[in-house]
């Protein structure tokens, strides 16, 4: 029972450690990883308290040595998942009722040990399984997910501070309760982070969770369920499970208590849930809440005031750290005639000194995009550009996947801003850049804004302020996060809340209050001290 008001710890974002040569972080990781690399995991799905190994399993091979197996995952079938929903219900019981600073305990608990004795191990496995080098291993798994905890709680007190007014005679107080039923949380490859908070943010809330995460990412999330079981997370909280994403979801979006779904991932994907959910809305006990990131075509768009270099190394890291497999990352540029020839041999200097290949040698700037699904598709695209009269390749263009899922950086240059590349979500170390007058800068402004359904992340600059007034205007519904003469990836949790509009999702803005708000239900309280005993009012007078 609550004994106190309770101010929590002071949220800050977590250090980023560099992995400079000599230092002792960067040789701790690469043991850690090399250890790894050589173990082989059987990861199970966990539901209640119980881990489940099926037999039916998947082998884990990293992308940039898809020849080597590094362990296996268990898959679930549909009576696991149908157990899944049971074990949420009996822990909600007690979930629901653990009083808040027990459950900001837990994840500023797990926040410590990720800094700690797990950063380590989870960044190796990011590494491993998702071929992220140290550094964006680094900010994603261990930073930014630290960040997502401790903020996450900070947020969460904010949330219960505000109540209403009350006048003479009456209290009134707002409770927040957390949604009734279970929450599906479907997490992607890309980010470790993203894999955490998606079911942490509404367990934080009082919620209990089914949880699935990418098959890429499997390694991963069984460091998350050690870490969450470390922060003594009680079981059935947070229920991991891993099997075919159809069985999964027809299972869970036509149970009765299924209260919300916490989701990043294609935009398809996202828009089946919608549908599911409007046919069979029916059946719940409240109507859902449906809260998604998807996908993104995201832009840089230059004016002739800008500065080139700046304009250069917003591309190279915009577009190509971690191969461009952000959902914010650069992948259209629409830059002024009078500056591409120093932008363009700027880039071309930088592309040729990257260096690509496994993430245990640190020199290494891209490493190997996801998986084969991925390598084809983008291999394809690369095809098409050499082949098409309105494009062209002028640097990279090549691809190998004998041993790992290489694909070169590559930057395509088009007549068309209409162009294949300028307007389709690929997901990839590919950016595609439209050369313009520079007396159309206005106007490709409009382009900007009108050639793609997306509307995550985008980026401006100039160094005329009426100019990026101007700009900031017409894009106003172009890009969820914005950013002025910077490239368009790197949200930080606490400083830039994440989340578009458009066909990149419901803007809910990850790691800030909006999101947290989403996994409440309120209840407003009314209590009056001394109630009236007449019916009479005195209007009723003689």
């Amino acid at each position: 029972m609550a004994t106190g008001f309770y101010k929590v710890p002071k949220a800050i974002n977590e250090p980023i450690n560099s992995y400079a040569p000599g230092t002792p972080e960067r040789d701790a990781l690469i043991n850690t990883y090399k250890k790894m690399y050589n173990d082989h995991v059987d990861i199970p799905f966990y539901i209640g308290g119980n881990e489940y190994r099926t037999g039916n399993t998947v082998d884990i091979h990293p992308p940039h040595d898809h020849n080597h197996t590094v362990g296996k995952y268990h898959l679930a079938e549909k009576e696991h998942i149908e157990l899944a929903v049971k074990a949420a219900a009996e822990a909600r019981e007690k979930w629901a009722a653990t009083s808040w600073e027990h459950r900001a305990a837990i994840f500023l608990k797990a926040a410590d040990l990720l800094s700690g004795p797990f950063r380590y191990k989870m960044n190796a496995a990011t590494m491993i399984a998702q071929s992220k080098n140290v550094f964006q291993a680094e900010i994603d798994s261990a930073c930014e997910l630290i960040d997502f905890f401790r903020f996450n709680v900070e947020f969460m007190t904010e949330i219960y501070s505000n109540q209403p007014e009350s006048s003479a005679g009456i209290w009134n107080r707002m409770e927040y309760r957390p949604l009734e039923g279970f929450v599906y949380a479907i997490t992607p490859f890309n980010f470790t982070a993203i894999a955490g908070n998606l079911p942490a943010a509404p367990a934080m809330m009082g919620n209990v969770v089914i949880w699935k995460p990418a098959r890429s990412q499997v390694y991963s999330a069984q460091v998350i369920m050690e870490l969450f079981k470390a922060a003594g997370l009680p079981d059935g909280v947070i229920n991991m499970v891993t099997g075919n994403s159809a069985t999964i979801t027809d299972v869970l979006l036509d149970s009765k208590d299924f209260s919300g779904v916490h989701f990043t991932g294609s935009t398809p994907v996202f828009n089946s849930f919608w549908e599911t959910i409007g046919k069979n809305v029916g059946k719940y006990i409240s109507y859902p809440r449906i809260v998604g990131e998807t996908g993104g075509k995201d832009f840089i768009w230059v004016h002739p005031s800008s500065n080139a270099q700046e304009v250069a190394t917003a591309i190279s890291r915009g577009a190509f750290e971690y191969q461009g497999q952000k959902c914010s990352a650069a992948s259209r540029a629409y830059i002024p005639k009078s500056l591409w020839s120093d932008i363009k041999s700027t880039v071309e200097r930088d592309m040729k000194s990257f260096k690509m290949g496994s993430p245990e040698d640190t020199n290494n700037f891209i490493n190997a995009v996801i998986d084969d699904r991925a390598f084809k598709k983008l291999s394809s695209y690369i095809d098409q550009a050499k082949n098409d009269s309105d494009a062209e390749i002028i640097i990279g263009g090549g691809y190998d996947d004998s041993v790992g899922y290489f694909i070169e950086p590559t930057v395509i240059v088009t007549t068309n801003p209409q162009y294949k590349t300028m307007c389709t979500e690929l997901f990839g170390p590919i950016i595609t850049i439209y050369v313009y007058e520079d007396d159309k800068w206005e106007e490709v402004l409009d382009l900007v804004d009108k050639t793609s359904e997306f509307a995550l992340t985008g980026s401006i600059f100039s160094g005329d302020r009426y100019v990026i007034d101007l700009a900031t205007n017409r894009l106003e519904n172009a890009a969820g996060n914005f950013y002025i003469n910077d490239k368009p990836t790197g949200a930080v949790v606490g400083q830039q809340p994440f989340g578009g509009a458009r066909g990149s999702g419901t803007n809910d803005k990850a790691g800030s209050v909006w999101n947290l708000l989403r996994w409440v239900s309120n209840r407003t309280i009314k209590e009056t001290f001394v109630p009236p005993t007449d019916y009479r009012y005195p209007f009723l007078g003689e």
